[in-house]
């Protein structure tokens, strides 16, 4: 195999920004295209001179792909997925990974099974100062964590809202700042600071005229005893976000778009504090300086990840495992603030099933005068 021939799957926004992508990719192939919109998908298919169909199972059946990318609304990840990989086929799919974190148990259970390779479309992670920043968090420069924070701020109109049917209901989407924009910054969060032990949270409708929420918040305890704090908004500008790790050896400081500090100290905290002579001293604090990389970022580099871990074994930078760490946060916000109470991490499956099954029950039916799909101007580069 020389190119990795795709099928995308969802040919909204996303989807065709994804078509446009491979075009630039020299490991890449597109070959076919699916949504149930058939108007939409004829349009697509004739754009970018491939076959299209209205049926995702008649494009893996077809022969045409050996991968696919999911770029379909959230509820269908799991399904897709789930088929596409009992039918031989690779898998890249947008996040979230899922809407429950039961469903993202399946998909990775069978991704094991039939050994095919499956990632995330979590395109952060290539950024200089995120890798940066991750690296730091491996090699143990924040020694034991004390403290986290994580402040995600976006700004969404109600125009935005009222483009599809799906979006903002509980039927549609299964939630809303949380498991539409914060996945990606949540990811992040929790490949610095950890998974926290317990999660005491809100996620309410504050402003737009949605049933799902738009504000989310939570305390957080970890195993060791540290704490955390998380907020996300969908009514805040300008938009990006804020997120310090305060560890025994050093502090870590990222802000958007691109600004990371890292502060080392002398000694660690605990152990100074205890063994200090002087009633006022303090270990050094030193701004280590960190040289940020101008290497190529963004989905594009995550698809040709992808490739190359189809052709080559390139270890993947976003393996698909890993998007269920959001999910499990993201499952355990919203079903603290519904039943009110702390909850802890793994959260029970079964009962957040059966809560994500009410809510949908109580969705009502969204009236959408014309649907519009638009990427993102964000996405419209190829990078």
């Amino acid at each position: 195999m020389e190119k990795v021939r795709i099928g995308v799957i969802g040919a909204g926004g996303m989807g065709i920004a994804h078509c446009n992508m491979i075009k630039d990719i020299s490991e890449a192939q597109l070959t076919a295209v699916s949504d149930v919109n058939k108007d939409a998908v004829e349009k697509v298919g004739k754009d970018f001179e491939v076959k299209s169909f209205t049926d995702y199972k008649e494009l893996i059946k077809s022969g045409l792909v050996d991968a696919v990318i999911i770029a379909t609304p959230h509820y269908f990840h799991p399904e897709i997925a789930i088929f596409a990989m009992e039918n031989g086929l690779h898998v890249l799919t947008e996040k979230p990974i899922s809407v429950s974190v039961s469903q993202a148990d399946k998909m990775i259970s069978t991704a094991k099974k039939t050994g095919k390779i499956f990632s995330i479309v979590y395109q952060r992670r290539t950024e200089s100062f995120i890798k940066s920043a991750i690296d730091i968090a491996k090699n143990d420069k924040l020694g034991q964590i004390h403290r986290t924070l994580c402040i995600d701020c976006w700004y969404r109109t109600q125009s935005y809202y009222n483009s599809a049917g799906w979006r903002a209901t509980w039927k549609g989407e299964g939630g809303g700042i949380l498991i539409n924009q914060s996945p990606h910054t949540i990811d992040l969060f929790l490949l610095l600071g950890g998974m926290p032990k317990t999660i005491e949270g809100k996620a309410n409708t504050k402003f737009h005229n949605i049933e799902v929420e738009d504000e989310a918040y939570a305390l957080l305890e970890y195993e060791n005893g540290a704490t955390g704090y998380y907020y996300a908004s969908t009514n805040e500008l300008p938009e990006g976000f804020h997120i310090e790790i305060l560890g025994e050896k050093g502090k870590l400081v990222l802000n958007t778009p691109n600004e990371i500090k890292f502060y080392s100290f002398s000694k660690d905290l605990t152990e100074f504090m205890f063994s200090a002579d002087k009633m006022w001293d303090k270990v050094d604090v030193k701004e280590e300086k960190i040289e940020l990389t101008d290497l190529p970022s963004g989905h594009k580099v995550i698809v040709q990840n992808f490739c190359r871990a189809i052709l080559f074994n390139e270890p993947l930078i976003s393996p698909g495992e890993e998007g269920i760490k959001a999910i499990e946060f993201i499952n355990a916000v919203i079903y603290s603030g519904k039943k009110n109470k702390k909850v802890e991490l793994p959260l029970n499956r079964k009962a957040y099933d059966k809560l994500l099954s009410q809510l949908q029950a109580s969705s009502k039916q969204k009236t959408v005068v014309k649907e519009t799909r638009e990427t993102d101007p964000q996405h419209k580069k190829t990078n």
